[in-house]
């Protein structure tokens, strides 16, 4: 099983090249480099002698320790899924895979839907083969969403959805009644790339990333690889005329470096040290970029940095000023620029197609016009053209179906560990403000990162906070914040 791991880090980096600094010619032989290295782990991981060892080992469990026992579970459960899926399915996905972002980035350069088209159709159908493959109790969907969130199901994550849903429609409306306008001058001013990445590298360094164990590059969609607990890559994209996109995307994609770099080393390449969920590691990135990185006390921190650095752009901009910009609610077509409240309407959105897709209710020749809709409908605008729009994210190109979901999870569960930190951690509010981390980054280290799959996602959160997954905990840490900002009570 470790073997198998090691294989999974050398296809993780094969797609870190491959967005960062593969010649763009390479695409071809790289899509039949994945295609082999995926057959070899698949052929593995479904060995026969392999599963029959899991199940003696957990049909006699006695004599193993505890980790021992969540290693034989979990890798029984990844055994038992291979198993369904034919290898020449995985091959075909893994290569579609690579060959569907080429024509994604033509598609995306040319804001023209129609080159992606072909190759969507494809995968979709791939990952309706695979959900047919895997099996379901509800629907198809479900298979897919198992992939990154583990034991839940549409059938549990749609009330979610629509209690999150139905907490933030109220909120919004509140909001763009309220007639509160803040200065947004100073973010679209130029602040030059180079200097956008000397903030980046120095928040990453604050917030405790080790800069001897992960790297910062560039790429089309930023993202974060965790290659093992000591080689994380994570990349981002510099607009000069809105830095903050850059700034906060580090942010996220670092909190995703903290969870990788936290998993116990002395477990590597085991379930011990893998995350548990793509919920609760999209909880990591959401907490650092929003519930840290977008107070007040982090921007007093983090001014008189921007000021060195952009002394003519925040001329008489004053911490409370730039809070209050960063933290403006205004509806835009782009996915990872969309501010906390709007943020999880997207997420809606893309979770209603992509059932939709799975299902057949929905064809990819309609998509741009589908998607447009639920744009005007969910967001109150329309995209400018099929780049802003239908084309935006990596994900689909990608074949990670089931996967968008996890955002939204994300957004609850970093609500749901702020609130037992600020009971846990005294001061927590003053040690953010002096730039001072580590407490946080402890907490999580200590009830989230150290876990890795010993427990599942919904079990984790009740040995962390005490309660279930609430989405009540989001709704009320959004009313706080905003209704302070926009003088709006709910």
């Amino acid at each position: 099983m470790k073997e198998i791991s090691s294989l999974s880090q050398v296809f993780a980096l094969l797609h870190w090249d491959e967005d960062t600094m593969m010649p763009e010619r390479g695409i071809d032989s790289r899509a039949e480099q994945a295609e082999a290295l995926s057959g070899i782990i698949h052929e593995k991981i479904v060995s026969r002698s392999l599963g029959e060892s899991l199940r003696a080992l957990s049909a006699d469990s006695s004599k193993l320790s505890e980790g021992e026992r969540v290693c034989v579970r979990e890798w029984l459960r990844d055994h038992d899924r291979s198993v369904k899926l034919p290898e020449k399915l995985v091959r075909e996905l893994s290569s579609t895979a690579t060959l569907s972002r080429k024509a994604w980035m033509e598609a995306s350069r040319a804001s023209d839907f129609a080159i992606f088209a072909p190759w969507l159709g494809k995968t979709v159908e791939l990952k309706r083969r695979q959900a047919e493959c895997l099996g379901y109790s509800g629907v198809p969907y479900d298979a897919l969403l198992d992939d990154y969130e583990p034991h839940m199901t549409v059938a549990e994550l749609d009330p979610i959805m629509e209690n999150l849903r139905a907490g933030l429609v109220p909120l919004v409306a509140a909001i763009a009644d309220s007639g509160v306008k803040n200065d947004l001058r100073a973010l679209s001013l130029r602040y030059p790339a180079e200097k956008q990445e000397i903030v980046a590298r120095e928040v990453m360094s604050a917030m405790g990333v080790d800069s001897t164990a992960s790297r910062l590059d560039r790429s089309a969609h930023p993202f974060c690889s965790g290659i093992s607990p000591t080689d994380v890559r994570i990349t981002t994209r510099y607009n000069e005329k809105l830095f903050t996109s850059s700034l906060y995307g580090v942010i996220h994609e670092s909190g995703h470096a903290l969870y990788e770099l936290g998993l116990p080393g002395e477990h590597a390449r085991t379930p011990l040290a893998e995350a548990v969920s793509l919920g609760i590691h999209e909880s990591q990135s959401r907490f650092w970029e929003n519930v840290v990185g977008r107070s007040l006390p982090f921007v007093s921190w983090m001014m008189p940095k921007l000021k060195k650095l952009f002394p003519r752009q925040l001329r008489g901009i004053g911490a409370a000023s730039f809070y209050r910009a960063i933290n403006a609610v205004r509806p835009t077509s782009i996915r990872v620029e969309a501010d906390e409240v709007t943020y999880n309407l997207h997420v809606v959105l893309r979770y209603e197609i992509e059932k939709a897709l799975i299902s057949g209710e929905a064809e990819v020749s309609g998509l741009p016009s589908l998607w447009n809709d639920k744009m005007r409908e969910y967001l109150g605008i329309e995209p400018e053209d099929d780049a802003s729009g239908v084309l935006q994210d990596i994900h689909w190109p990608s074949g990670l179906f089931g996967y968008f979901p996890t955002y939204s999870l994300g957004n609850l569960y970093s609500a749901q560990w702020w609130h037992r930190i600020r009971r846990d951690v005294s001061g927590v509010d003053k040690m953010i403000a002096r730039g001072d981390f580590k407490p946080i980054l402890s907490w999580l280290r200590s009830n989230i990162h150290s876990q890795g799959r010993r427990y599942p996602a919904s079990e984790l959160v009740v040995k962390a906070t005490g309660r279930p997954l609430d989405a009540g905990h989001f709704i009320c840490y959004l009313n706080e914040k905003y209704g302070d900002i926009y003088g709006v009570r709910m």
